[in-house]
């Protein structure tokens, strides 16, 4: 069979599969490089670290620092981690797709540089530090709720914005 003028390797492989052998190898050279990079990345990002809940592991990006100092200075720092207030409490699978969600996009902002000065909270990851709070503060919260109707409630974190972050 002719090469149809495809040198070397890329000629042998459309001799013996076709057109498909060689979409199928191109296919399978780009799944490599990209599980490759992938797990590059994960390892040289120390990724294992942020399955576990050790705030110093939020601490190893930079952009993290003044929030991490900030947390050790707060109120919560000997008795709540990062994750306690940052990750879902109601169910595991949740918890660790927010935490897949979240390692993304910081990796992406981080590696990219392209992140405010000011670092801004997430709708979604308010709703998950609203729910944090609730999670252990519920019974005192529900009184200070039952005086107000539904469509006056305020957030927790509208009112104590900065108690796990104390600036």
């Amino acid at each position: 069979m002719a090469t149809r003028g495809i040198p070397g390797f890329l000629g042998r492989l459309w001799d013996q599969f076709g057109m498909a052998g060689v979409v199928y190898s191109s296919l399978a050279l780009l799944f490599g490089a990209a599980l490759g990079l992938g797990v590059f990345t994960f390892g040289y990002a120390n990724g294992i670290a942020y399955f576990g809940s050790a705030p110093e592991t939020c601490a190893q990006c930079h952009a993290m620092d003044e929030h991490y100092d900030a947390w050790q200075r707060g109120s919560h720092a000997n008795v709540a981690t990062c994750s306690d207030c940052h990750s879902p409490h109601d169910n595991i699978v949740y918890k660790y797709i927010n935490k897949a969600d979240n390692g993304f996009w910081h990796a992406l902002k981080f590696t990219t540089e392209d992140y405010p000065e000011n670092i801004q909270i997430r709708e979604v990851n308010t709703r998950v530090a609203e729910s944090s709070c609730l999670y252990c503060h519920e019974d005192l919260v529900h009184s200070i709720n039952m005086t107000r109707p539904d469509d006056e409630q305020v957030t927790c974190i509208q009112c104590h914005s900065e108690v796990g972050h104390t600036r």
